[in-house]
């Protein structure tokens, strides 16, 4: 009688959003999290990470460990521990334990802990297959270990796993493993999804029903990612009333992960328009520490911290933008601590590129933005992308270097390195609309391209200039695809100047500085 009364409420009268109070964020990267396959926090980064989500973030609370689990393990929450009693943290400060007694209890008491979440067995399932038990036997079990906890002055939270299967399974089991514990000292009760396996209507439903029949209790929600709807399934356990949700960062987690912090947080504060402690200006630095400690990447499209969603690739994008931001949203970067990028390639349009030169303090006229717009596109037809850094370049290159008239051009040529073997180079060249093509070994590619060219110079009777110096000059950030000038000084009748060579590999720039110069020359 009482579950028709529960699902016909449930379906009837929605349970409003919390009015008032905090959504209470649990982040279990270090728990939960580091059960990503391959992924095994030291000491220091687990300790690092712990103080980034508690001062940086000032995430509510944190699950940090699994009991029993290595030796490892113990000393590493030791060191968290300690770091959490000297700075006010340690009640926020969360490790995963068994019902076995004392054992988790002694373990997580000796760590240096003080609170226990308590993995007990949310569906029938577990109970009778895994635990091999009775419900009567396991609360009586679970009770035990809650006395101890009591004794020993650990707090509880309780996890009810395979809570989703139980819903959908035996429901009534659920309800009386909650009839039993529901007047104990168990401070949270925690709703895993613990397979990933719910749909956005299913944790609206199931939620509703756990906080229409207990009222007065604390809910968590913890969901998975296997369908990729964890972060839909939260949004509905919140509409639902569930007064926590779980997280980790990057959305680290067993098999497909869990609801990542950065989602959940914008869903909250946008969608929700509810409240909770998060700095969210610190969530995209944070996400770059755990990255790096955990080695798994994020991936370029992802939610708030991608490497790519805050930038504009199409050039309609960047034009709207210049009149009207009529490409934002609420997600502004700045609420992340990121900035708005254009994308610089082939798709690039003049407003793009006049949105990055605003960026640089670079005004160009009408003639010269159309000039470094066919530069960069013709640029970007042959790598992913164009960065800021290197736009300078671009306009450099077009200003000093371009020349009105070539009458020596480079038609073809090949290089050839061979490991123990000097790099040879063959050349193909046209010169005053005449073709001539030589080959030659070198010291280097560039070396051997040269000597083929001033091969041919030299069966002309035209003259050679010096190199006086060879320069290449990377942008700033760092990638392997980034553009690099060379920069090559020569004299040559008495004369010093330099010429420049712009292109994602070293030799090529060289080779275009070393045109540029001959058609001065010549």
């Amino acid at each position: 009688m009482i579950e028709n009364e529960v699902n016909n409420q449930s379906k009837t009268n929605p349970i409003p959003l919390h009015g008032l109070g905090v959504i209470e964020i649990m982040d279990t990267t270090l728990r939960d999290g580091e059960q990503t396959s391959g992924v095994s926090f030291a000491a220091d980064e687990k300790l690092s990470v712990a103080r980034l989500l508690l001062e940086e973030l000032q995430v509510d609370r944190i699950e940090i460990a699994s009991a029993r689990v290595s030796e490892g393990e113990f000393a590493s929450v030791k060191k968290v521990s300690q770091w959490a009693r000297n700075n006010g943290y340690n009640d926020r400060i969360e490790v995963l334990g068994f019902v076995d007694g004392r054992i988790s209890l002694d373990w997580i008491r000796n760590a240096g802990c003080t609170v226990i979440n308590l993995l007990c067995k949310g569906s029938l399932n577990h109970c009778t297959h895994q635990l091999k038990k009775t419900l009567e036997q396991h609360v009586s079990d679970i009770k035990q270990s809650l006395a101890n906890a009591q004794e020993m002055g650990i707090s509880v939270n309780i996890y009810l796993e395979d809570w989703s299967n139980g819903m959908r399974e035996s429901e009534e089991y659920v309800y009386t493993l909650v009839d039993a514990l529901k007047d104990t000292n168990i401070k949270r009760f925690m709703l895993p999804d613990t397979l990933g396996i719910l749909n956005p209507t299913e944790s609206y439903d199931f939620c509703s029903k756990m906080i229409l029949r207990y009222p007065q209790l604390h809910f968590d929600f913890h969901a998975h990612n296997d369908y990729d709807l964890a972060v839909a399934n939260v949004y509905e356990a919140i509409k639902a009333g569930v007064q926590g949700v779980h997280v980790t960062v990057n959305g680290l987690g067993e098999r497909a992960g869990n609801a990542p912090l950065s989602s959940v947080i914008a869903l909250l504060h946008d969608h929700l328009k509810m409240k909770t402690n998060l700095r969210e200006k610190n969530i995209n630095s944070v996400s770059k520490v755990v990255e790096t400690y955990s080695g798994i990447r994020i991936p370029h499209n992802k939610p708030v911290i991608g490497e790519n969603v805050f930038t504009q690739v199409a050039g309609v994008h960047a034009d709207g933008d210049n009149k009207k931001n009529l490409y934002y949203n609420n997600l502004l970067p700045e609420r992340f601590g990121r900035e708005r990028l254009y994308a610089l390639g082939k798709t690039s349009g003049k407003a793009n590129i006049l949105k990055n030169l605003q960026q640089l303090g670079i005004e160009l006229d009408d003639e010269m933005m159309q000039r470094v717009t066919a530069r960069v596109i013709e640029l970007g037809d042959r790598k992913e992308m164009v960065s800021m850094d290197e736009l300078p370049y671009i306009v450099s290159d077009v200003l000093k270097n371009e020349q009105v008239e070539q009458v020596v051009k480079i038609l073809n040529y090949s290089l050839s390195l061979t490991f123990g073997l000097r790099p040879m180079a063959t050349v193909k060249m046209e010169i005053n609309g005449s073709i001539y093509e030589q080959s030659a070994s070198g010291d280097g590619q560039y070396n051997a391209i040269s000597k083929a060219m001033w091969k041919i110079y030299k069966s002309l009777n035209k003259p050679t200039p010096e190199l006086l110096d060879y320069v290449v000059v990377i942008p700033p950030g760092g990638k392997t695809d980034a553009f690099v000038q060379t920069i090559i000084t020569w004299k040559f009748n008495e004369k010093v100047f330099k010429t420049r060579g712009l292109d994602s590999d070293q030799t090529v720039a060289a080779i275009k500085a070393t045109i540029k110069m001959l058609n001065i020359i010549d």
